[in-house]
């Protein structure tokens, strides 16, 4: 049979512009190797592990011990089995919705393998080994990334796991070291150190999250020590080894670090190996990532597009899902406008680090004149009420033309509040717009008001 759009993933993005295809009255098969729909998002990824996040700060009593202290804890002994039950939960809903979505919109899905034959032709094997052949006007690929394994790692699921295979633990670990401080590593590590594991970070760089504002990092650094975290820069890992009773990590300038468990959470891989794309021309890197027009999405062979994790940065699932809706977009002739230059990007670490527009950095390095905004979360009537000791909200904003140029946020609610930076950059917003407008009190949203003020109160009238 042939489609007017075969997807391959059922990811944020390959979702997206299945669904998207469909308003557009177009016939679409998204082929899925996995046992449910939802890919490495719904099943590896993003929803399990905020999930966990959300479980851990809510049964260790995290949010309240700026109160009760340190050692406060709603449920005394936390086990495996707590995280999980919640976490199985929440996947089999997001499952039941995208499998109603699909049927709301006549999309059809299949479980199978596929591989290119043409670019108009693509082969479905099943596990059984059934096998078939679809005809398509136009494709997707969208089939995420998979954890990056070096040979020299020996992985055991015993004492030393990639970040899929966290999520199969039997029990929680007495201590653990985490290499690599990319995402995946920083939310894993303090996620696990919430639960009051003694959590080592190992990262091979001088610095880590190069993207972010450095004050927003340096603060994020200093809370992770702050609670007893040991943060290894600088240095890489020599040799990982599995003993006995204990996982060794050798770093080249010769120290040794010895825990239960160790995750290895050092990059990712594209899914592209069974794909066949040598067969149509379509190339990828060494990381298995695809090129694309950064515009359209569309990959060297035109009528074939590529979004999600798999074609690199930024990687994440917002952004995947608006990659996935403008691909099919394209594909069927929908003019879109330009999409806007900024987009949040949201860390769920313990605390969140959320960010939007330009870091202080890159304003500098532009050498036009600013000025900026901090407002401190404890000093904040909502933060007093909710207990909150650290976090904070900085502005960045142009001297000439007084706009907003960039919003970063450390700590609770970073993820949510960052939206209302978002606005006002998008919508060319200035400093006047946080001074005379009102927000809801008590709240954390008040930051930006105190921020607004902060900036205006050295920037003048104008």
């Amino acid at each position: 049979m042939d489609y007017d759009m075969l997807v391959i993933g059922s990811g944020p993005s390959g979702r997206r512009a299945a669904v998207q295809s469909a308003k557009l009255g177009k016939s679409v098969l998204v082929v899925d190797r996995g046992r449910r729909l939802g890919g490495v998002s719904v099943h590896t990824g993003t929803i399990p592990s905020k999930t966990l996040r959300e479980t851990v700060l809510n049964l260790s009593g995290w949010r309240e011990r700026g109160f009760y202290g340190r050692g406060y804890r709603v449920k005394q002994d936390i086990s495996i089995g707590d995280l999980v039950e919640r976490l199985h939960k929440t996947l089999d809903h997001e499952v039941e919705v995208l499998q109603h979505q699909f049927m709301r919109n006549t999309v059809r899905s299949a479980r199978a393998a596929v591989k290119f034959l043409t670019p108009n032709k693509a082969s479905l094997t099943a596990d059984n080994g059934d096998y078939s052949e679809v005809g398509f006007a136009n494709a997707l690929i969208a089939v995420g990334t998979r954890p990056h394994r070096p040979a020299d790692v020996p992985f055991d699921r015993k004492r030393i796991f990639d970040s899929d295979e966290m999520l199969e633990l039997h029990h929680l670990p007495r201590t653990l070291t985490v290499i690599g401080a990319g995402v995946i590593g920083v939310e894993y590590a303090t996620i696990f150190s919430a639960l009051d594991v003694p959590v080592t970070l190992v990262e091979p760089r001088n610095s880590i999250l190069d993207f972010i504002d450095r004050e927003i990092v340096d603060d994020f650094i200093h809370q992770m020590r702050d609670r007893g975290m040991t943060i290894r820069l600088g240095s890489p890992v020599k040799e990982i080894a599995s003993k006995p009773d204990y996982a060794e990590v050798t770093l080249a300038d010769g120290r040794t670090i010895r825990s239960e468990m160790v995750l290895y959470a050092a990059g990712r891989t594209g899914n592209i190996a069974s794909l066949g794309l040598d067969a149509i021309g379509i190339e990828a890197d060494a990381r298995g990532r695809v090129k694309v027009d950064p515009q359209t999405f569309q990959t060297s062979v035109p009528n074939i597009y590529a979004a999600g994790d798999v074609i690199g940065f930024p990687s994440l699932a917002s952004t995947s899902m608006e990659q996935g809706r403008v691909a099919a977009c394209h594909a069927f002739g929908v003019n879109l406008p330009p999409p806007p230059e900024s987009f949040p990007y949201g860390i769920y670490a313990v605390p969140e680090i959320s960010t939007v527009g330009l870091s202080e950095e890159q304003v500098r390095e532009s050498g036009d004149a600013y000025e900026v905004g901090l407002a401190r979360f404890r000093e904040t009537s909502r933060g007093h009420i909710m207990g909150v000791s650290s976090g904070f909200l900085k502005l960045l904003f142009s001297v000439e033309t007084r706009r907003l140029l960039g919003a970063h946020i450390v700590g609770e609610g970073a993820t949510e509040l960052i939206h209302i930076g978002q606005a006002v950059i998008n919508l060319g917003g200035t400093v006047d717009f946080f001074v005379n407008n009102t927000f809801n009190y008590p709240t954390l949203a008040e930051a930006y008001k105190i921020a607004g003020l902060d900036a205006w109160n050295r920037m003048g009238r104008g």
